[in-house]
């Protein structure tokens, strides 16, 4: 269906991070290979971070602990090129967790960003570039008549579930095993043994009754979904899902699964929530849900809506969304929600990535590239399973499909770390563990494309 290449899982908080690796695991070595990458800079500030960032960095998938070794350090981004503090380039598929489609230092959003920075930062009070975004979010979004703009994913998530609860009256919240939702603390948990089990908290600082307000089902399997509502029902206020999984590698949904989760919701009286801050304007220009046909209650946004800076927001029909204060009784507030720099950002990015052809010519890219990967993964004989949908995808290294959480971490994720640093020394920077996802973005041409078959060629030969 694709390609990709992966990160991170939803529950991987807590590896410790070892300083003094030098720069990857399997006894990689300048002594033993020549040909690997220089990371003396990116080394030296790694040591430097570790003395006043926590773990060295700001968010833990960054610490590479999904592959052994230390970060690098980037010190600038051009197009699909990101160059880091050793004067490395890298072909970046990351960009930057998604929200880069366009690519590094688009012109549009440079000059966008800069003239809203002229007329001021922040106001805290209503501009104009407000309207606009929360109007070209419902156009091109099937579900939305009223948007809240927040400032991350996280925010998103919470509130949409916060709103939920509030409109419905009803506590529990049931969310899909290894999707990831944000460091909401309710939604920190992972299943337990059986259909129904209670939230059990993922993260230390979680207290049992808050995730106890959480049920966790597996990935496309209505029967489960089924069999919570049959025992919780009355109480359930909302199913949160990735309509696209794409925090335990890119899974896309089975067909008629979503169409399930509606039906069960509206049947219950329970809201559905399609958390689209990943898949939003990647899985379509509307998000899974033009994808699908599926039009959920809610839906939160993120990434893209940003052209790169921190933003976030969630809506749906007006009659659930005039639940919010000032209108409504459930509050959710934020200082620097919709601030111009944001705003001017997101506008530049959605009216770019609207023009007629765009994004079909970075899907094309990507499946051109998935498809190449796939043959010479084949040629190597290394057994691997595929994903795309859109401009998101992801190469497994497992033999057998790949549907949910459980088989998502069955595969061989060695494999995977001696394939992410065997790229990274010839010029490609693939996601530093197998449980992310691959993206692509409008400023990657065919000599990239091509370079990178040409780097996995010889890396697949070593594996």
């Amino acid at each position: 269906m694709g390609i990709v290449f992966p990160v991170k899982v939803a529950a991987c908080y807590n590896s410790p991070i070892n300083v003094n690796i030098q720069p990857g695991p399997l006894g990689r070595s300048k002594e033993s290979n020549p040909d690997i990458m220089n990371m003396e800079t990116s080394n030296g500030l790694f040591e430097e971070a570790n003395k006043t960032l926590v773990g060295g960095v700001n968010s833990p998938v960054r610490a590479f602990n999904g592959v052994g070794g230390n970060p690098f350090f980037v010190r600038s981004g051009k197009g699909p090129v990101i160059t880091d503090a050793d004067g490395n380039e890298l072909i970046d598929y990351v960009l930057s967790w998604g929200p880069l489609i366009l690519g590094h230092a688009d012109a549009g959003i440079e000059t966008a960003v800069r003239e809203a920075l002229s007329r001021g930062a922040s106001f805290g009070i209503p501009t104009e570039a407000e309207i606009r975004l929360a109007e070209k979010l419902v156009e091109i979004v099937p579900c939305l008549e009223k948007v809240r703009l927040v400032n991350s994913g996280t925010e998103a998530t919470m509130s949409a579930i916060r709103l939920a609860r509030g409109y419905t009256g009803r506590d529990l919240v049931v969310k899909i095993e290894g999707c990831y939702h944000g460091h909401v603390d309710s939604l920190l948990v992972k299943a337990g043994s059986g259909l129904t089990t209670l939230g059990v908290p993922t993260s230390p600082g979680i207290p049992e009754g808050i995730a106890a307000t959480t049920l966790t089902v597996p990935f496309n399997d209505p029967a489960a979904m089924e069999a919570v509502f049959k025992a919780h029902g009355e109480n359930i206020a909302c199913v949160i899902v990735e309509p696209v999984a794409g925090n335990m590698g890119v899974i896309p949904p089975e067909p008629g699964y979503l169409a399930s989760l509606q039906k069960i919701c509206k049947g219950q009286g329970a809201l559905l929530i399609f958390d689209e801050v990943m898949s939003g304007f990647r899985a379509a220009l509307g998000g899974a849900q033009e994808r699908y046909g599926i039009t959920p209650d809610l839906c939160t946004l993120g990434k893209v809506i940003g052209g790169g800076l921190p933003v976030g927001a969630y809506g749906g029909s007006a009659e659930i969304m005039d639940h919010l204060s000032p209108v409504g009784p459930v509050y959710q507030a934020g200082t620097l929600s919709g601030n111009p720099l944001a705003t001017a950002a997101g506008l530049a990015a959605l009216d770019a990535l609207s023009q007629p052809g765009v994004f079909a010519n970075i899907e094309a890219k990507l499946t051109e590239l998935g498809t190449g990967l796939g043959v010479i993964a084949r040629e190597a004989g290394i057994p691997v399973y595929q994903t795309q949908v859109g401009t998101m995808a992801c190469l497994f290294f497992h033999d057998g499909p790949v549907r949910n959480y459980a088989e998502a971490t069955a595969s061989d994720t060695e494999r995977y770390a001696k394939f992410f640093w065997g790229m990274l020394d010839r010029g490609v920077y693939f996601a530093p563990s197998q449980f992310e996802a691959c993206f692509m973005s409008r400023a990657h041409e065919e000599t990239h494309i091509n370079k990178t078959l040409d780097a996995a060629r010889e890396v697949f030969a070593t594996l």
